[in-house]
């Protein structure tokens, strides 16, 4: 795998930058999650001939030592499980999930699938995405496992005026922490991309606290590492929105890495503090961001 010069340059601000390319090369361990909304965690541990490794953080999440390729076997036909990155899998654990919640950037579903069965089927999920072709991912994906308390809306995050008790927005981003699975993602990587990225986050994010009920709770993630799409997005929300508040996550078993509080010469809200920042070099997986505000 090779790294560009301005890239490394970069990201050794930020990590041991040796580390980080040296996990950045090796394969993505496969992961999975249960789907309780079709058969218990117990069951399925009983029926599958998967060697299986327990996700610490994540229930019903799991790492699959074979080498297989998932979507031929006929319980991921069935809809018992989903292929799931297992850094993607924390997002909807730090929601505080009420009746009424939206998936603002929802397709290919993978989270959407996880809220409703946070939700058990009750209750409301709106699953939006402006992609049209995207939505085609997302139907048959919330078909096959059986989710049956959401509706699919088609447009971009910025025009929705409905509100909403909980929010997840899981904001399009560079997703240079996916490097592993996704190495073409450092062919197009560049600066101008980042801070494009970063104003359409910005938007998307100030929309969604617009529209987040009083005392609601609004998780925003990226599968990137840069501090513009992450830190400096919240820092954006918590200068624009007094009645912000970020709230602090804890995940069960999860080894994290400190928030970035300055970054070429900005310094961002001491409060981001708060944010979890995932390198893969952390837990083996893919590289995350997760931030939690809540609305007083």
């Amino acid at each position: 795998m090779e790294f560009k010069k301005s890239f490394v340059e970069r990201y050794e601000n930020l990590t041991d930058i040796n580390e980080f390319m040296e996990y950045c090369s090796r394969p993505l361990i496969k992961s999975i999650r249960v789907n309780t909304l079709k058969i218990s965690v117990k069951e399925f541990l009983e029926r599958t001939e998967l060697n299986l490794d327990k996700v610490k953080w994540c229930d019903e999440g799991f790492f699959v030592k074979d080498k297989i390729t998932l979507g031929n076997l006929n319980d991921h036909f069935l809809g018992h499980f989903y292929v799931q990155e297992a850094s993607s899998m924390l997002p909807p654990l730090a929601m505080n999930i009420k009746n009424k919640v939206l998936d603002m950037c929802a397709a290919p579903g993978s989270k959407t699938g996880q809220i409703a069965t946070m939700m058990k089927n009750n209750g409301l999920i709106v699953a939006n995405d402006f992609d049209y072709i995207r939505l085609k991912a997302l139907d048959i994906n919330l078909q096959r496992l059986g989710v049956i308390n959401t509706v699919i809306t088609n447009m971009r995050g910025y025009f929705i005026k409905e509100k909403f008790d909980s929010i997840l927005l899981d904001a399009p981003c560079s997703g240079t922490g996916t490097i592993r699975k996704s190495p073409g993602t450092l062919d197009i990587y560049n600066t101008r991309m980042i801070r494009k990225l970063s104003s359409d986050q910005k938007g998307l994010i100030n929309n969604a606290f617009n529209i987040l009920n009083e005392k609601g709770s609004l998780v925003y993630s990226t599968c990137s590492l840069e501090p513009e799409e992450n830190e400096g997005v919240i820092d954006f929300l918590l200068n624009r929105h007094e009645n912000a508040k970020l709230e602090k996550i804890n995940f069960k078993g999860l080894k994290t890495s400190d928030a970035v509080l300055e970054f070429e010469g900005r310094k961002y809200d001491s409060e981001v503090k708060r944010c979890i920042r995932i390198w893969p070099q952390d837990n083996d997986t893919s590289g995350f961001f997760v931030a939690k505000i809540k609305k007083l």
